[in-house]
């Protein structure tokens, strides 16, 4: 088939390289003149590091990446909210730190045609019976035989096709981020955070080398207000400092060189339900079928499984009609879980809400030692838990 790609992150590598291998006509289109890595660093989870194994990539993703055994977290009176091992799961369960460039660099290089991918192309429409693409300088691409939209969180496709959405607002809460050397950090296999109540969280990630730069690396991340994110200037950087001082000094040192806002990135995040994720010849896959907070860590993981789920399906279906059906249902039940969990849970951790956060360090401690309770949320934090019974 003649098959079109919107977006080259991290879902439009992944599904680029299965449906390759499967021997259709690919054609990649990314709005960007030099497309490369955009995001904090992540943690790959049991389920994105099976699909990196299917794609034969594993090997060098674990090479690039920061093994993580543990994910750990207390509030600004040092009391242990949460504390999860991976081990607890299965005995040969663990995460992967990883950076946004290694990633991408692993997926691209794996690519045979990506030189030959579409860049500064800005797709603004689509025709989804016919299967055409149209760009910002008025030029129509196709048809194609199935259109694949994966142009990220704030998609424009998704736009285009208004039928599709059920809500995809903008969080009041963001972050800004920047990698950090890691030299001297004493935990180099945990996920650490930091809690000022609700309002305030802290985070730093191990995510192995950078592929442009030598030495190991952090992934720092300081939640804020959205409207704070937006407009973070030299005044909001230093009572970062001094908020990072009073939650957590022994960070401090470590920012010691993060002396100008515009070392920090900036992140926005959307709450993406669609009716489905299919219309016409027209698909949706990772951020733009079902962008959530990242409080749950799953973003990279979901794209990466709806790649593989998206290829299997076009592979085993008879029909277009019924491949895009069958890619729904896979789907489904997995999204549905991780969307809702994301929904409830993330004001927990990122709102205005006070009395949450009492309510908070109160019961994750005491449920998190509960062995039904316990094994649960370890589903939830490998991405094992595929629907709510099962």
């Amino acid at each position: 088939m003649r098959i079109a790609i919107v977006g080259y992150g991290t879902a439009g590598q992944a599904a680029a390289l299965f449906l390759a291998a499967q021997g259709h006509a690919l054609s990649v289109f990314e709005q960007a003149a030099s497309p490369g890595p955009v995001g904090a660093g992540f943690l790959l989870q049991p389920t994105g590091l099976s699909v990196l194994a299917r794609l034969g990539l594993l090997t060098p993703a674990l090479a690039s990446g920061q093994r993580i055994e543990r994910l750990h977290g207390c509030n600004d009176r040092g009391r242990c909210v949460m504390d999860m091992r991976y081990a607890d799961h299965a005995p040969d369960c663990f995460g992967l730190g990883l950076t946004r460039g290694s990633l991408f660099t692993l997926l691209r290089d794996a690519y045979a045609d990506a030189p030959d991918i579409h860049t500064g192309v800005r797709i603004v429409s689509v025709d989804a019976a016919g299967g055409r693409l149209y760009d910002s300088a008025g030029r129509s691409h196709g048809p194609f035989d199935l259109v694949i939209a994966a142009d990220g969180a704030h998609s424009v496709l998704r736009d285009a096709a208004p039928s599709l959405v059920r809500r995809h607002p903008v969080y009041p809460w963001g972050a800004v981020w920047c990698l950090l050397p890691a030299e001297g950090w004493p935990l180099g296999d945990v996920l650490q955070q930091r809690y000022g109540g609700v309002r305030e969280m802290i985070g730093v990630l191990p995510v192995g080398r950078r592929a442009d730069r030598e030495g190991r690396w952090l992934t720092f991340f300081f939640s804020l207000p959205g409207a704070q994110v937006d407009a973070f200037d030299a005044m909001a950087l230093t009572r970062l400092h001094e908020r990072v001082g009073a939650l957590w000094p022994e960070m401090l040192p470590l920012l010691a060189n993060i002396d100008s806002p515009g070392q920090l990135h900036r992140a926005r995040y959307r709450d993406v339900l669609l009716h489905r994720p299919a219309l016409g010849r027209l698909v949706f896959i990772g951020d733009a079928a079902h962008a959530m907070s990242p409080q749950l860590g799953q973003g990279v993981n979901m794209a990466l499984l709806d790649a593989a789920a998206l290829a299997d399906a076009l592979h085993e279906a008879p029909t277009m009609d019924a491949a895009l059906h069958g890619y729904s249902r896979r789907r489904r039940s997995h999204l549905a879980v991780y969307q809702c969990l994301s929904r409830w849970l993330t004001p927990l951790f990122q709102s205005e809400r006070d009395v949450l956060a009492w309510l908070r360090d109160v019961g994750f401690g005491p449920l998190g030692r509960m062995p039904l309770a316990r094994g649960q949320m370890l589903k939830i934090l490998t991405g094992s838990k595929m629907g709510w019974w099962r």
